[in-house]
């Protein structure tokens, strides 16, 4: 698929879409959703990638919603909204449930949907200059995106709520004091960095990776004891797994394992 509003790219079996309008910080107009949601879909069924990059092109992460574009089409505002969040969220369920490891790259600002898409990433690494703000109340709008989901479980009730009705700003390093993102580095060092970590999680069981993913999540919903069958069941698949047996071989022969994502 030829795509418009945004760059797809595999390399050393890492998949990066690159949100990109950066005239308008990358803001999520029906086109942007709609390929957003294509390119989610082509890097979670592709056999070549075993890592997912999100990142913007530009200064901006993403800005959210194009709020010019509401302005302009306010008589059909529901319908549009509705069909903006169902790529959105489309793309954000897949991602979230995707086995592939999903890196969240923050390389400038992230408001309102973009705030959200970053929190849904399994790993976030943000750039020094990047900030990140809710935004949804100076429009009068509620979150989406997933933020009503992520953000409680990630720094609790208040903080969200001061964040939503003061629309405070958080800098990289306070976002991660507050646990919103893994790792901060210098804006110069942030391509690299993306890049590195991506490659190494490329490189790891990538089967795995999907089943702990999905463990982990399901712990938010599920009893203890329905959660360890849970964990007994799937160590019991990882260990009919190649990378498992690539993996405890090497560990006997005190080597170093690698892993081939089978």
């Amino acid at each position: 698929m030829a795509y418009q509003t945004l760059l797809m790219e595999i390399k050393d079996q890492v998949g990066t879409i690159t949100l990109n309008r950066p005239e308008a910080y990358n803001a999520l107009n029906l086109s942007l959703a709609r390929e957003f949601f294509a390119a989610a879909l082509d890097l979670d069924e592709s056999p070549e990638v075993r890592c997912i990059v999100v990142t913007g092109a530009g200064k901006a992460f993403c800005a959210g919603g194009d709020v010019k574009d509401f302005a302009e089409n306010l008589p059909r505002i529901g319908i549009l909204v509705k069909e903006l969040t169902t790529y959105l969220h489309g793309a954000i369920s897949r991602l979230v449930r995707s086995p592939k490891p999903v890196v969240m790259g923050v390389n400038g600002v992230a408001a309102g949907g973009g705030l959200s898409l970053a929190l849904s990433g399994d790993l976030v690494i943000a750039a020094e200059s990047a900030r990140f703000t809710m935004a949804y109340s100076r429009i009068g709008a509620t979150p989406d995106g997933s933020s009503t989901y992520f953000l409680p479980r990630l720094i609790g009730l208040k903080r969200v709520m001061e964040l939503y009705f003061t629309n405070r700003v958080l800098m990289a390093r306070e976002a991660l004091e507050w646990g919103l993102v893994n790792r901060v580095v210098p804006d110069a060092e942030f391509p690299e960095a993306l890049r590195a970590l991506a490659r190494e999680l490329a490189q790891g069981p990538t089967l795995a990776f999907g089943r702990a993913k999905l463990l982990f999540h399901q712990s938010t919903h599920e009893s203890l004891e329905t959660q360890m069958e849970l964990e007994a069941q799937a160590i019991a698949q990882s260990g009919h797994t190649e990378d498992f047996r690539e993996g405890v071989t090497a560990f006997a022969q005190k080597k170093t394992p690698t892993f081939k994502g089978r």
